[in-house]
Formats: structure tokens, C-alpha cells, sequence
């Protein structure tokens, strides 16, 4: 069987390649027909090259994949079953979702909701399981819509976009975050009731401020979070899932000993499979499909390629689903 893929080589420029199942690596029990896959930003940064996220090369990049079991040696799929991998490392140290086939390992997979075309999995894809797992973060936390206003920072991207989605589905107080002002009433039309600048953010301030937010979503990093953590209420929550601006955390320890405010880390890649399961359920509870369309666009493989540049700049609002047979 051959098929197409995304193939990058170590100090080559990315292309797509025709491959046969016997260039797939042998990396997991259970091989799977991709229907769909999407680009987040570590994919970007592995088809770039301007960060080292690959482990190995070769490798087919691509975080996410949906696509129906073909051939199965794990007890827990068989042939027929549509499922969705996010993260475990895949597209970073296992050949990833960029690809029409794909080998994982069974322990990898979950069960597609019912309610999901494959389409609408990728158009939420890693972005929008990371913004679940950071909203059931703040759940967990205590803070419910009548505890006050919820941040959420670079809110025009994929974990954004669908973190303001599913907390305005759930009926919180949105306010976004954005340095693209032309956006606003794409932001509104997600769930955003306010939309503020990020300049208010990025830079040095004070080491706490103003108490404004219940709880937020930043998936920025450096200024941002410092500023977000210092203008947190009393007992209130961070979750942290993303560094757009950068890794460093220039803060002091005043929010978190003075206000008792609780930075909690999200990551998505090794998160237990029953967390995946609840955070997948959440995702089809809440994400209205009519939003999630307008907030998403279907590319080709080259398109994926092309697209990355673009991404790592900003310059892309909302979701990349790409389809993998074009």
C-alpha cells in the first residue's frame, strides 16, 4: 500500500513523499487510515526547523491524527473503529499524523465521539483538547461562572479559540486577549463578552496588581503570565498551557503567597487516558459545530507545509484542519 506524507530530513527542507507500509517504522501494534490531521504550533516549529522538537529523523510530523482502524494487533481495537491520537510524543520521537497512514500504539488511541465528523475532531485537534483539559482545570478549582471574569490570552489561536467557546458554552464571563484588534468581533461571535488589548499585558508590571480575573487561560508565557498571575483574584487559577512569547517566567512569588492564586501547568502529551476520555467528552458536550467550522479552514499536505511560516508568526486566526489526501 503506498501513500503520502509529510517527510522531513535532518538539515533538508520539509516536502511530501510517496511511501509504501513497509517505510512505516514498526512503533506500535495498531495501523490506522488518516482521514484528517492539523497543524498546531510545535508542528510548525518541526516543519521550520527553528526549534529542535524532532528526536529523530526520518520523520513524519503531525501531533494529531482521526482516521478508522485497518489492521489491529491490540486487544482493545479492531479493524473498522474511528478513533483520534493526540499527542504521546508522535510527530516528535514516533512518526506523526501528516501523513493518509499512520502506526500507533493501541494505549494511544481513544474512541472518536459519535457526535465528531472526523473533520470537527482536527478542527478541535490538540489546540482545543488542551483548552478542555484546561478548562476542566478551572472546574476543578471551584470557579463557576458567577465567581467572576475568565481570561484567556492569545485568544485568537487554536487553544483560544476553542478555550472561549467552551467557557462561554458553560456561561462564564469570556474576556479576550488579542494584539489582533481586527479580530474583535470574531471573538465575540466564539463567546467573548470584552476584548482587550495584549499590550495591557506583555510587558514588565508590577508585581501584583489590580485583583480582575476568577481565573484565566494563558497560552502565552513570559510578561503575559506574570501579569495574568499578578492581576488574579484572591484564590483564584492560572492554567498555563502555551509559550507564544516565550519560556521565561519573570515573576515573583507575591500572587501565589499573598492572594493564594494557583498556576496550574496543562500538558496535553502525556496526559492518562481517562483524562483524554473526559476532556473528549467535555469537548462534544460544549463546542458548537456551526462555530467550530468558522473558526477553521481545510488545507492540502503541500498547504501544511507552506502554512507554517505563517503560524509561528501569528498570522493565522483559528484552526488548520488538513486533509490529508489532498
Amino acid at each position: 500500500m503506498t501513500f503520502r506524507a509529510i517527510y522531513l530530513e535532518k538539515d533538508a527542507a520539509p516536502l511530501v513523499r510517496d511511501l509504501d507500509d513497509g517505510d512505516l517504522p514498526d512503533q506500535g501494534d495498531v495501523t490506522v487510515d488518516v482521514a484528517y490531521s492539523t497543524i498546531n504550533y510545535k508542528d510548525a516549529l518541526a516543519m521550520t526547523g527553528r526549534s529542535p522538537v524532532i528526536r529523530r529523523f526520518p520523520m513524519v510530523p503531525g501531533i494529531d491524527l482521526a482516521g478508522t482502524v485497518v489492521e489491529s494487533r491490540s486487544p482493545d481495537w479492531r479493524a473498522g473503529d474511528h478513533v483520534i491520537v493526540n499527542g504521546w510524543e508522535i510527530g516528535e520521537k514516533y512518526w506523526g499524523g501528516l501523513a493518509q497512514c499512520a502506526r500507533v500504539r493501541g494505549e494511544w488511541l481513544i474512541r472518536k465521539p459519535a457526535d465528531l465528523t472526523f473533520y470537527d475532531a482536527m478542527a478541535v485537534g490538540t489546540a482545543g483538547y488542551t483548552a478542555a483539559l484546561s478548562v476542566m482545570a478551572i472546574e476543578r478549582h471551584g470557579v463557576t461562572p458567577a465567581s467572576g471574569e475568565v481570561l484567556v490570552t492569545g485568544a485568537t489561536g487554536g487553544v483560544g479559540s476553542i478555550a472561549i467557546l467552551m467557557l462561554a458554552a458553560s456561561g462564564y464571563h469570556v474576556v479576550a486577549s488579542t494584539g489582533k484588534q481586527h479580530e474583535a468581533d470574531y471573538l465575540r461571535q466564539l463567546g467573548a463578552r470584552d476584548v482587550v488589548d495584549r499590550a495591557s499585558l506583555s510587558q514588565p508590571g508590577k508585581p501584583l496588581q489590580t485583583e480582575r480575573w476568577a481565573a484565566a487561560i494563558d497560552t502565552v508565557g513570559s510578561h503575559t503570565l506574570v501579569n495574568v498571575c499578578a492581576s488574579t483574584r484572591y484564590d483564584g487559577i492560572v492554567a498555563a498551557c502555551g509559550l507564544a512569547q516565550g519560556m521565561d517566567f519573570p515573576a515573583t512569588v507575591a500572587p501565589f503567597i499573598l492572594r493564594g492564586v494557583t498556576l496550574a501547568g496543562i500538558n496535553s502529551v502525556l496526559t492518562p487516558a481517562e483524562r483524554r476520555r473526559a476532556a473528549w467528552t467535555m469537548i462534544e458536550r460544549l463546542v458548537d459545530r456551526v462555530r467550530l467550522r468558522r473558526l477553521s479552514r481545510e488545507i492540502g499536505l503541500a498547504e501544511a507545509i507552506a502554512a507554517s511560516p505563517g503560524l509561528l508568526a501569528g498570522e493565522v486566526t483559528g484552526r488548520l484542519v488538513v486533509n490529508v489526501a489532498t
